[in-house]
């Protein structure tokens, strides 16, 4: 896929591994039964470093080591990730165990401490297997190739189904220019990021304040535009490395490519994004919500998150019920400035609303619209330019019974 604003292509075989400089690795130590469950990420030079974590005031250990990490001076070289506990409301001990995990790491890659950055997801209370994760540390089998990358996205998965993995690459200053992404989540997701993890490696040239500036605005717009279940985790991660390998002159706002590498980071969050929306607990179908026509962006994002994040619309896509008012009553609610009487709205093809008036389809060819595994509600307020998006998927059955069993 090529898009011909910027010639950004899809790599379709690529991953954390394929920009210059990163290798990748994952194994299973039995803090889980079966699947992997430690994984690392490495770069071979010093790395600019950016991340962005949870809103829950109630943080996990983790979070605070990596931030740590990251404030010495902006540069990390590896991170060392476990799923199965999540290390959150551990106390002292927590923070000890996420200390050691990073200096463990540390050490058997010969680098500074506070070039590596941890990160732990899973059941919330519990203290870590220490026994389990320290003594294989020095067992993951770094490699650039893609089994390696296979594997670390198997590792940090909890209840997803699916890996999510995505990668780009682009021209920058004449020379090659790649952005890959791993991510995990599927429950207890919620705008604003939720139990979801994502690794983000690049061989662009840009220094740590400006990867920070490009991260946040890109994530604005992508994975806090997502929502599964409405709640918020305690160890939520976006994380970036960008190795400088590819060889650019260094990426600023002022760079006549600056639009391009951010566009190009945020198709890869946005590709994770989805990827996490899609494979919500449970979950059937992928929701993408576009409102158009609000008082500013800001707004619409506003009410698209909250019409994907309605209880009742998802319970109707999961129904195949194309039921209107559940979509109206969401706007209504939003805290968006709406004019009751402007609002048009429709579910794929089908044009339900009009001005807010209702209009005539047919109930049978909506249905069968909203059987299948991607669903699109457009919205349009009529009210100004703003323009904003938001994923969610569909509320099952399924998602209760995985919840109501899973810490037993």
């Amino acid at each position: 896929m090529l898009t011909a604003k910027s010639g950004i292509k899809t790599l379709e075989k690529g991953s954390v591994v394929t920009p210059d400089g990163f290798q990748a690795a994952g194994m299973h130590t039995g803090v889980k039964r079966k699947r992997n469950d430690l994984g690392m990420i490495y770069c071979d030079v010093p790395a600019s470093a950016a991340a962005l974590y949870t809103q829950n005031v109630i943080q996990a250990a983790p979070l605070k080591v990596t931030k740590k990490s990251i404030a010495e001076e902006g540069k990390l070289q590896a991170v060392i990730v476990n799923s199965g506990n999540a290390n959150a409301c551990t106390g002292k001990k927590g923070e000890e165990d996420a200390y050691t995990m990073r200096n463990a790491a540390a050490e058997e890659l010969s680098l500074p401490e506070h070039r590596v950055a941890v990160s732990s997801t899973g059941i919330i209370g519990l203290d870590m297997l220490m026994d389990r994760i320290l003594p294989n540390i020095k067992h993951l089998d770094l490699q650039m190739d893609q089994e390696a990358a296979a594997a670390f996205n198997q590792s940090i998965l909890t209840t997803d189904a699916i890996k999510k993995s995505t990668c780009y690459q682009t021209v920058i200053d004449d020379v090659p220019v790649t952005i890959a992404g791993s991510a995990k989540g599927s429950g207890m997701i919620e705008p604003n990021m939720g139990t979801m993890l994502a690794f983000i490696t690049t061989d662009a040239a840009i220094e740590p304040d400006m990867l920070q500036l490009a991260l946040k605005d890109v994530t604005d717009q992508t994975f806090n535009c997502i929502t599964v279940d409405g709640d918020t985790s305690t160890n939520d991660m976006v994380l970036t490395m960008a190795s400088g390998k590819a060889g650019n002159a260094s990426l600023t706002p002022a760079h006549k490519d600056w639009d391009v590498f951010v566009e190009m980071l945020q198709e890869t969050c946005e590709d994770l994004a989805k990827m996490i929306a899609r494979d919500g607990e449970g979950a059937t179908k992928l929701i993408e919500v576009q409102v158009a026509g609000a008082a500013d962006d800001e707004q619409a994002v506003q009410v698209a998150k909250t019409v994907v994040g309605s209880s009742l619309v998802k319970t109707a896509v999961y129904g195949a019920d194309p039921n209107w008012g559940r979509i109206i009553a969401a706007i209504g609610r939003s805290g968006a400035d709406v004019d009751a009487g402007t609002i048009d709205a429709s579910v794929g093809p089908f044009q339900l609303l009009e001005h807010s008036q209702p209009l005539p389809f047919s109930e049978t060819a909506a249905s069968d619209y909203l059987m299948q595994d991607a669903i699109t509600i457009t919205v349009d307020l009529n009210v100004g330019d703003g323009f904003g998006k938001a994923w969610g998927c569909d509320l099952t059955y399924d998602y209760v019974r995985i919840n109501a069993s899973y810490r037993t």
